[in-house]
């Protein structure tokens, strides 16, 4: 009876272990992962202004993105070989640390990042599907966007922006509750897509001004006084920027190692991290490059090179060119929506409530929740700083990994009890005091507070991109004094 009991609260199909039958996932799906988790808008307007916006060297901005990346490969096996080797998801292993009843909210945390950040990104994906929409509207009559019901506008949306929102919204959450064997088959086949798109823009564009596009890459290649003290901060500073862009999936990697064969096929894909930020870098520089070679040739009044892709295919006045660039973007927006937003919440709520909810009817609440974030993100919550909010609980991020690597690594010595994950038994592994391990709440507190001052205090701000860093850092000493004694 108490088993029983214990399964309904505890226990949900989409959290147990992952039968090992039931790993597929190669090296191959997570440099496809890797892949889409830089292949956003974000990522290529980020990595072309490292190289050609700040004045910088370029390989002091190669170094310093390695670097970056590097650490991003480390602490992603540290995290990723426990749900590899017990097949758990992130919320589940954040039960050896922080208790049963602990983990069911502290993963919320994730969660709430996760649903805001899915809503807002669907609002910005809907742009481009709406784009697509005027395009097709005005080649059929150019003067019916000018009709009374195109002028009606409802949260700074009007119908064409409304429908472009909900289809958006549909597609990708009818696409993403499909399980975890679908979601992998579009991993795949998204990250595939966006290299295929960019070898094809690229091939455009470097087509006509081949030799200027080539000579400009090469006057980049300065190799002198890299090692200057100002090229070293400068270093310091481009590593804790790539660090900071990636570390949103670090701490739920788990949820995606848990379908990884082996720690070989772990370690070999992780290292594509590295593989995906060398090559997308090099489509960013020279697809920026070419196209503001190409647009001054013909006479393109610029104040500032473009480095975002849809400023960049605005100014190039193609509609052919437009809408096949759009069409891969929305894979690449779409794909990094699963990963970093989609997933990380589904996982979060099945936890929380694994007696009540499954793969579909989470769907729906991430539906509704990011159908009023996404409606209401122009009007109301970018006017009100609510993304300062939303940083400062991902401050938690950090501590939480901590956490996690310290109790799994040196407290437990790699060691879980899989059957107690489950259990709700006070004398359960994980029970602690009624669910909850006040030692690692209390760690976690600390280093929130140390990774949360890097943005609230004024004097600190310069430490942002490191706040993660140093969360996970206090916490782990925190919770290693505290639990070892």
């Amino acid at each position: 009876m108490t088993q029983q009991k214990v399964n309904i609260h505890l226990t949900n199909w989409e959290i147990v272990s992952v039968n090992p039958s039931d790993k597929h996932w190669s090296w191959k799906t997570l440099f496809c992962f890797w892949g889409n988790s830089v292949q956003s808008i974000i990522g290529f307007s980020l990595i072309a202004s490292l190289y050609l916006v700040y004045n910088l060297n370029f390989i002091v901005v190669f170094i310093g993105s390695l670097i970056g990346s590097i650490f991003v490969y480390l602490l992603c096996n540290l995290i990723g070989k426990p749900s590899q080797r017990h097949g758990i998801p992130f919320p589940v292993l954040l039960r050896t640390s922080l208790g049963i009843r602990g983990a069911k909210y502290i993963s919320l945390l994730r969660g709430f990042v996760g649903i805001f950040m899915f809503g807002v990104q669907t609002f910005f994906i809907s742009k481009s599907i709406g784009y697509l929409i005027r395009i097709a509207i005005y080649s059929i009559d150019q003067s019916i966007m000018d009709k009374e019901i195109f002028l009606v506008f409802f949260f700074a949306m009007n119908i064409i922006d409304w429908c472009a929102f909900l289809l958006a919204l549909i597609i990708q959450v009818l696409l993403f509750s499909k399980g975890h064997n679908f979601n992998k088959l579009f991993i795949n086949i998204s990250a595939l897509i966006v290299y295929f798109g960019l070898i094809i823009f690229l091939v455009m564009v470097i087509s006509e001004y081949y030799l200027s596009i080539r000579n400009s890459f090469k006057n980049l290649l300065v190799y002198e006084n890299i090692f200057l003290k100002e090229n070293v901060s400068a270093i310091i500073t481009i590593a804790g920027t790539i660090f900071a862009y990636f570390s949103i999936v670090i701490v739920n990697f788990g949820d995606f190692s848990r379908y990884v064969k082996n720690e070989k096929e772990l370690n070999i894909g992780n290292l594509s991290l590295l593989l995906n930020l060398i090559i997308f870098s090099l489509f960013s520089v020279l697809i920026v490059m070419g196209s503001d070679i190409i647009l001054k040739n013909n006479l393109v009044e610029l104040d500032r090179i473009l480095t975002n892709p849809t400023d960049i295919i605005g100014k190039f006045n193609n509609t052919f060119l437009t809408i096949i660039v759009i069409f891969f973007i929305l894979f690449a927006s779409a794909s990094t929506n699963l990963i970093a937003n989609y997933i990380p919440t589904q996982n979060s709520l099945l936890n929380f409530l694994p007696k009540n909810l499954n793969i579909k009817n989470t769907s729906i609440i991430i539906a509704i929740i990011g159908l009023f974030v996404g409606a209401s993100w122009t009007p109301l919550l970018s006017q009100i700083g609510i993304l300062s909010i939303v940083d400062t609980i991902g401050s938690f991020f950090g501590p939480i990994f901590g956490i996690i690597i310290t109790d799994y690594y040196i407290i437990n010595k790699s060691k879980i009890n899989n059957k107690d994950l489950y259990s709700s038994s006070d004398d359960g592994s994980y029970f602690f005091s009624d669910g909850w391990h006040i030692r690692g709440i209390y760690a976690l507190v600390i280093g929130f507070i140390f990774s949360a001052s890097t943005i609230w205090n004024l004097n600190l701000n310069f430490l942002q991109s490191y706040s993660w860093l140093i969360g996970a850092l206090m916490s782990s000493i925190t919770y290693y004094l505290l639990v070892s004694r």
